[in-house]
């Protein structure tokens, strides 16, 4: 097995946690970047908020202090916010997109030098099969995985010249605490009845979700890969089946089901 140096964001809990100790426990060299710091035997915790680029810079020099090298980042750092689009503010929707947008550009900004000098390195994205609909009251947040996407299927063409790969990982429900963690906005009364219900649903699916461990194996099988495609998409059948059936049913037949599956109707 070749060691490689892997940075992994947001590694304080859920599917970060265990993919920075998977691929600890594996021989890899794990960097785990999160607000705060983490114990764990299996990797090295830097406290970064990959918010602030001084703070990346300063994480990633870190880094390098001890390796020669960077083969892999995973940005998975990220959070959730659910509410209705007319009741988000101006604040929590610049937050989300400072953290699912902003924060991964500037984790791939600090990297590309080093894999460029090496002339390999492979970045994976972590979005949401929700970045490929509008979901609602998850506007905002498939919208900002959406934009993520975009910028993955972009730099794509901007650095292969180096042997640099990089992909979106879409996962479904996994099975964590992130119902915790989500930024939930005000609920104005029009949208109550309805939004208890599909929120209730979310959280019911994130218990029913894919366990973060085979999202570990899934990216281990990805790493070992010469060549990727720019999408994957990993979780249960039901949802990872909702990204054909958009291009493949009418439009209208399509909403009628997302409606069913989200019990608006």
């Amino acid at each position: 097995m070749n060691t490689k140096t892997i940075i992994i964001t947001g590694t304080s809990s859920g599917i970060g946690f265990v993919l920075a100790e998977y691929f600890g426990k594996k021989g890899h060299k794990v960097y785990g970047l999160s607000r705060k710091h983490t114990e764990s035997s299996y990797f090295t915790s830097i406290p970064t908020d990959v918010t602030d680029n001084n703070a990346v810079q300063n994480a990633i020099a870190e880094v390098l202090k001890t390796e020669n090298r960077i083969d892999v980042l995973i940005n998975n750092a990220g959070m959730g916010m659910v509410g209705a689009v007319e009741d988000s503010s101006k604040e929590d929707i610049l937050k989300l997109f400072n953290l699912n947008l902003v924060g991964a550009v500037q984790m791939m900004s600090a990297v590309l030098p080093k894999m460029r000098e090496n002339k390999f390195g492979q970045i994976i994205n972590v979005s949401s099969i929700g970045s490929e609909m509008g979901l609602p009251f998850r506007g905002f947040y498939s919208a900002s995985k959406s934009a993520l996407d975009k910028v993955t299927e972009a730099i794509r063409y901007e650095v292969y010249p180096w042997n640099i790969h990089v992909c979106s990982l879409h996962l479904g429900d996994i099975k964590t605490n992130i119902a915790e963690n989500r930024v939930r906005t005000k609920v104005s009364e029009p949208y109550k009845s309805v939004f208890d219900k599909v929120y209730a649903l979310m959280n019911s699916h994130v218990g029913d979700g894919t366990e973060p461990l085979e999202v570990a194996e899934y990216v281990d099988l990805l790493l070992q890969k010469n060549k990727w495609k720019v999408h994957y998409y990993f979780g249960k059948f039901g949802q990872k089946i909702g990204v054909p059936l958009k291009w493949i049913l009418p439009q209208g037949t399509y909403e009628n089901l997302m409606k069913k599956y989200n019990k608006l109707s």
